[in-house]
């Protein structure tokens, strides 16, 4: 799907040169795959503290069957 897109390339400059990007597409892929990473990540967080956890459960065990 071809866009276009008006992006700082001053923002791609930095992508490409510490991801070692070769392209503008490589660098915008990986940037926009690491922003959704990094979401999910802190929806995650909503999550901590409202699973209730078992003391006596025996992770080990079910790791071994």
């Amino acid at each position: 799907m071809p866009s276009n897109l008006a992006i700082d390339d001053n923002l791609i400059a930095q992508v490409q040169a510490l991801g070692g990007y070769k392209t503008k597409k490589a660098a915008v892929n990986e940037a926009l795959a690491e922003y959704i990473r990094h979401r999910k990540q802190l929806a995650l967080l909503d999550d901590f503290g409202t699973i209730d956890y078992d003391p006596t459960t025996d992770t080990k065990a079910g790791r071994r069957q």
